[in-house]
């Protein structure tokens, strides 16, 4: 068998894996968790706009790319955050597209501390150009023509804890498992069901250590759980330099390393790079994963934001 065969095959079996994980992996989560956890929603205390672009395993045919775009802030009363976030991700010959609305209720604990309540529901859409796939034999009917646009809706749930310095969340993003299946006459039969047994649990946390005027240490990390799956986790550590210039490293459990880089043009703009060197055997083929974060905070009732926010 070809060398181009065996990367077709391995591509296809990624993209069925990834669409069995279902949630968009991306390596600078920490800068945005809206995407996973709505209560999120509002917590920067200003409208907060934030682009995400990743490009995994750069080469190799069929890769994973995915476009992530947030906005998101407190209402008036400050109790209560909303927020929409879209994602587009295409893997292989699958394209598909995600539409969230998130809800946040917000009250304060303690001094410093605000705990809130989120609620997310949109619509997930997604298209397999199979027709475009090379098989080995002809007339497979399932690889013979392209599936429909599928439309399906979708909801879920979380808490997050947070000060200037620490946070904590945990969240259901997705709770309807939406998937498809051919029968033996080639037609597509859609199931959508509430079932607790998929669920993908997050838990995240982060702390900032003041080590001086002009470093300041992150550390954080995001834990994924679901039944019958190992447990998968992230562990990273940022620096703040002088309040500019964010570095860190990142690990990701059994899959990849990562660098980050990031520049606080000013206290409201953040553009931020990272770097994955997988380590699986998908390195040999690959040339790593690039992402790359713009985030934007905007002043809120005419008040100013005068430095960067951590989280």
């Amino acid at each position: 068998m070809k060398k181009s065969i065996v990367i077709i095959i391995i591509t296809v079996f990624s993209s069925i894996c990834a669409n069995a994980q279902y949630d968009a992996m991306f390596t600078q989560y920490m800068f945005n968790e809206m995407y996973i956890n709505p209560a999120y929603a509002g917590s920067k205390e200003a409208m907060a706009v934030n682009l995400t672009h990743r490009q995994q395993w750069v080469n190799f045919p069929g890769r994973p790319i995915t476009t992530s775009f947030t906005i998101h802030g407190p209402l008036a009363n400050e109790k209560m955050g909303l927020g929409v976030s879209f994602l587009n991700e295409q893997i292989g010959k699958l394209n598909r597209n995600l539409v969230y609305l998130n809800y946040a209720y917000r009250v304060k604990v303690g001094d410093k501390g605000k705990l809130s309540f989120g609620l997310m529901g949109g619509i997930h859409n997604q298209v397999n150009k199979l027709s475009e796939l090379k098989a080995t034999e002809s007339g497979d009917i399932q690889v013979s023509n392209n599936t429909p646009s599928i439309i399906t809706p979708n909801f879920g749930a979380g808490i997050y804890y947070y000060t200037n310095k620490f946070y904590a969340g945990v969240s259901i993003p997705r709770m309807v498992d939406d998937s498809y299946m051919f029968n033996q006459s080639g037609d597509i039969i859609k199931s959508n069901q509430l079932n607790a047994s998929k669920f993908h649990y997050y838990l995240t946390a982060g702390y900032v250590f003041e080590i001086n005027d002009d470093l300041k240490l992150k550390p954080q990390a995001m834990i994924k759980m679901v039944q019958n799956a190992p447990l998968q986790y992230d562990v990273n550590v940022n620096v703040l330099i002088k309040n500019k210039i964010w570095a860190g490293v990142s690990y990701r459990s059994s899959s990849d390393i990562s660098a980050l880089l990031g520049i606080q043009l000013t206290p409201q703009f953040l553009v931020n790079y990272s770097y994955d060197y997988s380590l699986t055997k998908i390195q040999k083929y690959s040339q790593g994963s690039h992402e790359i974060t713009l985030g934007y905070l905007f002043s809120y009732k005419q008040r100013k934001v005068v430095t960067p926010r951590y989280f």
